[in-house]
Order: structure tokens, then sequence, then C-alpha cells
């Protein structure tokens, strides 16, 4: 005969193991709190050095190590938006997704190598770019002849420089209206990134576009023929999806596609 517990001494288990779980938890912090405060006298022990502002004789700023190494880490987190909306990654991963549908490989190839295509791709368009960048903000900064801020604002100009040369007047209106500043801006040199960058993201779609749909147009007659001949035949029950995915491949393969397709978008743009 089976026993089973009373509720008394379920009640008194149920309390053990709150009882239990506390202490476990005063356990864990007590712990915790003792290895940030370890941690704290190791690192004044070590001579960490803190985070200072100096002002320099010319009337400029100084900022520690520290505080350059936070700034960095915190940039790099934008790095990856910076890179999708301030230079030709947009338009060229875009343009391969579209080729991929036209074609009509669903997986292949994959993300992953699209990606990877296209940042290379990215790099080998804005390697003028990032030279410059390089030649006067970055190599200055590195030699302290430079400082951060103002080796910022000479970074940027280079990229504001590709940003307008690929961006429509349309574009860049519209959102200037949307800010209200149309007016207030006396040059395209002097067009703040607010609006440069959405005016930008959005030309590039447009020309992605654009490119995709010269791309689909042989994949879609080719598609449309397959398609006559099997409703000729009779054949109406096979997919001509099927029958038409050979021909695409090997049409795009013997016109040497990849070469052709990544020579047009690299021209594409106005460097």
């Amino acid at each position: 005969m089976i026993h089973w517990p009373s509720t008394a001494s379920l009640l008194t288990i149920r309390k053990i193991s709150f009882r239990s779980l506390r202490a476990y938890r005063l356990w864990f912090c007590c712990l915790t709190v003792l290895t940030l405060f370890s941690l704290s006298m190791a690192a004044q022990a070590a001579g960490i050095p803190a985070i200072e502002l100096e002002t320099t004789p010319e009337g400029g700023t100084r900022y520690s190590v520290t505080l350059q190494i936070l700034a960095l880490m915190t940039a790099l987190g934008f790095l990856p938006a910076i890179l999708i909306m301030m230079t030709s990654f947009t338009r060229i991963v875009v343009v391969f997704a579209i080729l991929r549908q036209a074609i009509g490989l669903q997986q292949t190839p994959s993300n992953q190598m699209l990606i990877g295509l296209a940042l290379f791709l990215t790099f080998f368009i804005m390697s003028p770019v990032f030279n410059q960048i390089n030649a006067e903000a970055l190599q200055p900064y590195l030699a302290e002849e430079m400082a951060p801020v103002d080796a910022v604002n000479t970074a940027i100009e280079p990229l504001k420089k590709f940003m307008l040369a690929q961006t429509r007047e349309s574009d860049l209106m519209l959102f200037m209206e949307l800010a209200d500043k149309v007016g207030q801006i006396e040059s395209p040199e002097d067009t703040p990134l607010t609006i440069l960058m959405p005016a930008f993201a959005t030309s590039e779609l447009k020309t992605a576009f654009q490119i995709g749909f010269l791309l689909f147009i042989p994949f879609l007659i080719i598609d449309l023929v397959i398609a006559s001949i099997l409703m000729a035949m009779g054949m109406m029950m096979l997919s001509p999806i099927i029958i038409s995915l050979p021909f695409k491949i090997m049409l795009f393969v013997l016109v040497d596609g990849w070469a052709m397709v990544m020579g047009s978008v690299a021209a594409s743009f106005n460097l």
C-alpha cells in the first residue's frame, strides 16, 4: 500500500525549499559583491589609468587612453549600421538577392556567401574612399597630429562626398522638406548626415531595384517560352519552373553572369 505524504508534510517541505532558495540567493549576492570588490581592488593595485580630460596649451582638449578606448568600443557597435547605411553594401546585396530570385534558386548561393561577396565588392568599390580617410584622418590621428574630434570630422567628409555622388536630388529634397530645412542649406556639401543618410539609402534601394528589373527580363523570357512549350505539348501538370531552371542556369553560365553582374554593379557607382 502506497503512503502519500500529508498536506502538513508538503507545506513543511515547501517552506524548507523556499528557505534554501533564499539562502542560496543570499550567498550568490554576497559572492558577487565580494568578486566585484576584489576586481576593483586589483584594478587599483595594477594602476589602471582613470578617465581624465586635460586642456592643452593650444586651448584644445586631450583625452586619456581609457576614454579613447571606451569611445572606440562604443563606435564599433555602430560599425554594422555605418557599413550598411554609408557604403555601397546596400545596393550590392539587394542586387544579388534579386538575381538569385530571378534565376529561381531559393538557397543557392546561401545568404552567407552573398553577404561575403557583397562585403568584398564593397571594400573594392570603397577603397579610394577608405584610402583617403586613412591618409587624411587616421594616420594624422595616430601620429598625434590631430585631435579626435577633428579626425572624425575629416573622416566623414570623403564619405559625405561619396554619398552625395550617388544620391538623387529628388530624394535629398524629400528629406529636406520633411526636416523643414529647405532653403537653409547653401550647398550640397553642407547637408547634415541626418538628412543625407536616409536620402542615400532611398536612392540606393531605387537603383538596386532598377538593376534587378533588368536582371529579371531574360530569365522571365525563358520562363514564358518554357511555359508556352509545355502548354502546347499538353503537359500542363508539369511545373515550368522546374524545366526552366537548368536553362536559366546554363544561360547565366554561358554569358559569364557573375563577372557581368559584378562589373555592372561596380560601374554603376559615381566615384
